[in-house]
């Protein structure tokens, strides 16, 4: 695993946390993230008939001093979307992560069942950001109105009939969940489920001495702009004439884009492989854990797609 971003002591105010909504649409991840930045900046599935098909990123101080970037991303997991597709929004979403990823929220539903695509989330997840980003993951489940008018806790919820590859997703994620209730008009609870969101974030960060995720991707993705930026101010302090600048500008432009684009290809059939991966395995999902030298935690997956389109964990 690489990792990014200047080594501190803990948390402090002036680090800004490169937080990423994954999920299958319609879980709550524009909610989510809005819940997070304070007011509505994600255009969510329940305010309007589009969805989030691109990228989008909000930054906001929250009440205890967090810097946060929260991006917004599409569904990852939706079987509508081609690879192609995703492997270039990704590449997208580290372009926006300036110093890497702090930390990979997952939402899950528990309003609706779990479906196909949401199966394949661990080998997704590791497909698209590298095999070390579970260390980074926190699984947010959505929907806690909803348990809460059932007069049940997110443990009693998760204890009934959970498919087997949400129990490991939390084990492998180190535990690390919280029950979001985006509807709620309280605003003590609004703060109360934030809070612990944060809290777990800088948990994250301690556990890596301030470190943030990166994979050979994102510093591939870096090198580049670096490049770029360079070459920009190379030809600005050049005294050529406006029209030259603006044609040398675009070509500069159009040999990054061609770059980015070669990179999403890279990923999109990393991707394509893990999910043909998938069709082939067996109907348990299996994990072994190891450790490296360091005492970081390794692990190899076996994620199975399920004929099935429903699973446990429905409160319907």
């Amino acid at each position: 695993m690489n990792k990014g971003g200047a080594e501190q002591e803990g948390h402090t105010s002036k680090q800004v946390e490169n937080i990423v909504l994954v999920g299958r649409t319609g879980n709550g991840k524009s909610a989510t993230g809005n819940s997070l930045i304070g007011k509505m900046v994600f255009v969510s599935k329940a305010h309007a008939s589009g969805v989030t098909m691109k990228c989008q990123t909000h930054e906001a101080v929250t009440k205890d001093g967090h810097i946060i970037n929260v991006i917004d991303t599409p569904g990852l997991f939706d079987i509508a979307l081609s690879a192609e597709f995703i492997s270039k929004e990704i590449v997208r979403c580290l372009t926006l992560a300036e110093g890497g990823i702090h930390a990979v929220i997952l939402v899950l539903s528990a309003r609706t069942r779990m479906t196909q695509e949401e199966e394949s989330t661990l080998s997704t997840l590791q497909a698209l950001f590298g095999s070390q980003i579970l260390a980074y993951v926190i699984v947010v489940f959505t929907g806690g109105d909803v348990l809460e008018e059932n007069n049940e806790t997110l443990e009693e919820y998760l204890g009934r009939d959970c498919p087997a590859f949400i129990r490991e997703v939390i084990k492998l994620s180190g535990n690390r969940m919280v029950l979001f209730d985006n509807r709620t008009h309280d605003e003590g609870k609004k703060a109360e489920q934030v809070h612990k969101l944060l809290s777990l974030v800088d948990k994250i960060q301690k556990t890596h001495h301030g470190e943030a995720y990166t994979d050979d991707m994102y510093h591939e993705i870096k090198a580049e702009q670096h490049k770029l930026l360079k070459k920009h101010e190379e030809l600005q302090s050049k005294n050529h004439p406006p029209d030259l600048v603006s044609l040398m500008k675009d070509k500069l432009q159009a040999s990054y884009q061609e770059k980015m684009d070669q990179m999403s290809s890279t990923m999109g059939k990393k991707l394509k492989i893990a999910l043909e991966e998938q069709d082939n395995m067996p109907s348990a999902l299996s994990a072994t854990v190891g450790f490296q030298p360091d005492g970081m935690p390794t692990v190899s997956l076996a994620v199975p797609i399920m004929s099935r389109r429903g699973g446990g964990c429905s409160i319907l």
